[in-house]
């Protein structure tokens, strides 16, 4: 399988990092005026801001590129926002377990959301690379994806994510100790001339080992899409610039969608399906997208109307 091109103009990528690079200061320079204390109605507004500016972009991918194009990346947007969902889930978790103070909460999300910015752009380039030399290992990618969603579905809740047993902090406790209090925004300190990190560190370090996993998952899945490296880092990274507002909207309504991540896991299993037929069937952009946002909508709407019984008022 030849990667989808759509040759956009060096233009097209100056504007799409302007966007992203303003979106990012606008970002910090809220965050930073609220002190990690945002409201559940703030978060929503900002959210809602980051989604309408996700919309345009595709309107002026639309424009310029086409509407084949703009579906694909609003296909690709979508996937990559609801993926991150999950993805910020256990990202309350991480903050929760390390006891990270709320001041403190968006200095590492904002390093977490510009290291996965990093990340992706090389997964992405990897991914499409992979696909364009061996046409098998769309294959591959739609059973990792399969594998996945069946994991999801038949996981308990006592296995949830463990940060004390993540491997990446096990490994880096060997190589120089961690301080068990804060000390302000300091990721080191230096105490009787040793170098210590801090406990915002250690939440930062399993932050981005979690995002590397995701991404083992999401990238795959958008490639399920797309795999026009454009389409694919732009939605990925419009779906990442907005973590931070999504992250304390969540946080604030915690359990109020019990069957999300069921939700997700279906998804990956139908993206999984649609690249292992993908030389055989081809399922229109448009149904793509349609089936991904009914998706989305049933478990949400599941969550609220037909709560489990444990969770019910």
């Amino acid at each position: 399988m030849e990667p989808v091109t759509t040759g956009v103009s060096i233009a097209m990528w100056i504007a799409f990092w302007v966007i992203v690079l303003a979106a990012l200061f606008i970002d910090l320079a809220v965050m930073n005026k609220h002190k990690g204390h945002v409201s559940i109605k703030e978060a929503a507004v900002m959210v809602s801001a980051w989604i309408s500016l996700a919309l345009l972009f595709g309107a002026a991918i639309w424009l310029f590129e086409g509407p084949r194009h703009a579906l694909e990346f609003y296909t690709g947007y979508v996937l990559e926002y609801s993926l991150s969902i999950d993805n910020m889930f256990v990202f309350i978790m991480i903050f929760g377990y390390f006891a990270v103070p709320n001041e403190l909460q968006p200095k590492v999300l904002l390093w977490g959301i510009l290291g996965a910015v990093a990340m992706r752009f090389l997964f992405i380039f990897v991914g499409v690379q992979l696909i364009s030399a061996f046409a098998w290992m769309i294959y591959v990618f739609g059973a990792l994806l399969i594998i996945t969603a069946i994991k999801m579905l038949m996981q308990k809740e006592d296995d949830k994510f463990d940060p004390s047993q993540s491997f990446i902090l096990k490994v880096f406790k060997k190589i120089m100790p961690i301080k068990t209090d804060y000390h302000g925004e300091n990721f080191f300190i230096k105490d009787n001339a040793k170098w210590f990190a801090t406990p915002l560190f250690a939440a930062l370090l399993v932050i981005e080992m979690s995002d590397v996993i995701f991404a083992i998952d999401s990238i795959p899945a958008i490639l399920g899409i797309t795999q026009d490296t454009f389409l694919v880092y732009s939605s990925n990274i419009f779906a990442i610039i907005g973590l931070r507002s999504l992250y304390f909207l969540l946080s604030g309504m915690a359990g109020k969608f019990p069957y999300l991540k069921y939700g997700i896991s279906v998804i990956l299993f139908f993206v999984g399906v649609k690249m292992i037929i993908s030389h055989f069937v081809k399922i229109p952009v448009p149904a793509s997208l349609g089936i991904i946002i009914f998706i989305l909508a049933v478990s949400m709407l599941a969550s609220k109307f037909f709560p489990p019984k444990e969770t019910a008022n």
